[in-house]
This record gives C-alpha cells, sequence and structure tokens, in this order.
C-alpha cells in the first residue's frame, strides 16, 4: 500500500513538471518579439548570425525563431541550419497545407502580426504535431516562432 501511495505521488509530481514547462503562446509571441528587436537594434547581418545559433537564445525548448523572406527563402533558422537559403514556398504539411507559402504572402499583405497552423515535426518529441506559429512583419520578411500543441 505504502508502495502504491508514493508511486502516485511520484507519477503527479512528474505530471505537474511536465505540465508546468509546456511551451504557451504567449513564448512563441515573446520569442518573436526578441527576435524582431534584435534585428532592429542590431541589424541583420548580426541578429541572423544570432538566430542560426542552434540552442542560443533564439530558441528554448521546442520555441524557436525562423525568418522566412516573402519568397519563402528560410534566411535564419534556430534549430536547422540545412534550411537556411532553401526555399520553402511551395512545401507544404502532411494535409497539403501550404505553410510557408501562406506565411509568405500573409508577410506580403503587410498589417498586423499573424497566426498559422500547420502540422510539422517536433524536434523534442521527433512527432509530428500540430504546430501554432506566431508570426510578425519585418518587411521583406516574415519573423516566426511557434508551439506545438499536445
Amino acid at each position: 500500500m505504502h508502495i502504491r501511495t508514493v508511486t502516485s505521488i511520484a507519477i503527479a509530481l512528474l505530471i505537474g513538471v511536465t505540465l508546468a514547462q509546456a511551451a504557451t503562446k504567449d513564448d512563441a509571441v515573446a520569442m518573436v518579439k526578441k527576435a524582431v528587436a534584435a534585428i532592429k537594434a542590431e541589424g541583420v547581418e548580426k541578429a541572423y548570425a544570432e538566430i542560426n545559433t542552434p540552442g542560443g537564445k533564439f530558441q528554448d525548448g521546442e520555441v524557436y525563431v525562423v525568418v522566412q523572406g516573402f519568397d519563402g527563402v528560410t534566411l535564419a533558422h534556430a534549430t536547422n541550419p540545412k534550411l537556411i537559403g532553401k526555399n520553402m514556398y511551395s512545401a507544404q504539411d502532411v494535409d497539403g497545407k501550404p505553410f510557408a507559402k501562406i506565411m509568405a504572402d500573409r508577410g506580403r499583405e503587410g498589417g498586423a502580426p499573424f497566426w498559422v497552423d500547420y502540422k510539422f515535426t517536433n524536434p523534442a518529441t521527433k512527432k509530428i504535431q500540430t504546430k501554432d506559429m506566431y508570426c510578425e512583419i519585418v518587411a521583406p520578411t516574415t519573423v516566426c516562432a511557434g508551439v506545438y500543441r499536445p
């Protein structure tokens, strides 16, 4: 009986820790605002170099910055340097949603920050999950970060 109680408490604590560490949409917004501020203060070259540093200040767990030109070319990526310079405009998620095109087109249209959801591989879990991506426009780019739904 005592072992069951201890086990139950341990499981409850682990679940609580896991939930407490889950990234939120507010985390994505804060990360984008930090990146936009760096781009404006330091210039594109220095800011992109910082963003392109895996594990750097523009990545916090599953939340990381991606900068994409209005043409769909990835200009900075905090977790996957192989995507830098790659044109993602025609990329689609597993359901055929052209997520990069949507981000590029919405950026080109201008206006307020926006959200795009699509399915993508979570680098933390290695599973395909729905990702909510928050983007702000720093013409001619979108600066984005997102969180994965459980």
